[in-house]
């Protein structure tokens, strides 16, 4: 019984710690400036509720919001009561884009960018931005968020010996075989996204050119109708000819075997 008494006392000590340092937190709405730069804030990537006390910080205060597309990131704001103007800055006018917050940040001004779902620079606009503004000696900071491409990682179970990560492939159908064919060619794990409409292609082009290879299908992950599915190519291909193809894809091509 001592024994019992004496834990539920530390229990209960370091609970009144954790309380207490979680109350000294920056609440969202803090006035505190932040430090002149660009920030990459990752959003969620479908589940609203999937993001971090220090993104909505962020947001909140940043002297300007950059945005893949106002329309898309005002229904976040709006849902956690954030109040900012956005301006677009998406992959036809990103590199505008790098003078523009050069001069925000070199007058002192911190400049938050989101994209519609996940972390800038990730098939995302934002690579122009960080690489442009560092090279003038400006200061660009991460704010870590949900990733499709570590969700479909963690989901697949393939990727413990490390991975590749491809982004979409061509669209054009000689563009993506060719990418097929070079995959072939790489032992670890492939991570690949892929849109709703070319999706069934590119399961057509690794059932043919790859077809012992396992394959996991991640689809609308986080969102109401969350799948993931696993199988050789040929057998995901004959799953989706009388399944649901609505949405977004994260595919993870397994390592090939060590002979």
């Amino acid at each position: 019984m001592l024994s019992r008494l004496v834990w539920d006392g530390l229990f209960a000590c370091l609970l009144v710690k954790q309380t207490r340092w979680f109350l000294q937190v920056q609440p969202i709405n803090s006035a505190e400036p932040l430090d002149p730069g660009l920030y990459l804030v990752g959003t969620p990537i479908g589940n609203l509720q999937d993001i971090t006390l220090r993104a909505l910080r962020v947001i909140a205060t940043a002297d300007a919001v950059l945005a893949e597309d106002t329309r898309h990131s005002r229904r976040l704001l709006d849902r956690h009561e954030i109040s900012r103007p956005l301006t677009s800055c998406h992959q036809f006018n990103e590199r505008a884009r790098v003078d523009w917050a050069a001069e925000q940040i070199a007058a002192g001004r911190s400049v938050a960018l989101i994209t519609d779902a996940g972390m800038p620079g990730v098939s995302d606009p934002g690579s122009r931005l960080a690489r442009g503004l560092r090279e003038r000696g400006l200061n660009v900071f991460v704010v870590p968020g949900p990733c499709s491409v570590s969700s479909a990682v963690a989901l697949s179970g393939f990727c413990d010996g490390g991975y590749v990560f491809v982004g979409f492939p061509p669209n054009k159908s000689a563009g993506r075989r060719r990418l097929v064919e070079a995959l072939r060619e790489e032992r670890r794990a492939v991570v690949l996204f892929e849109s709703t409409h070319r999706f069934k292609k590119l399961l057509a082009d690794l059932a043919e050119l790859q077809p012992e290879r396992e394959l996991f299908v991640g689809r609308e992950l986080t969102k109401r109708h969350e799948e993931g599915r696993s199988g050789l190519p040929a057998e995901l291909a004959d799953h989706y000819e009388t399944h649901s193809v609505k949405g977004e894809f994260v595919l993870v091509l397994a390592p090939i075997p060590k002979k």
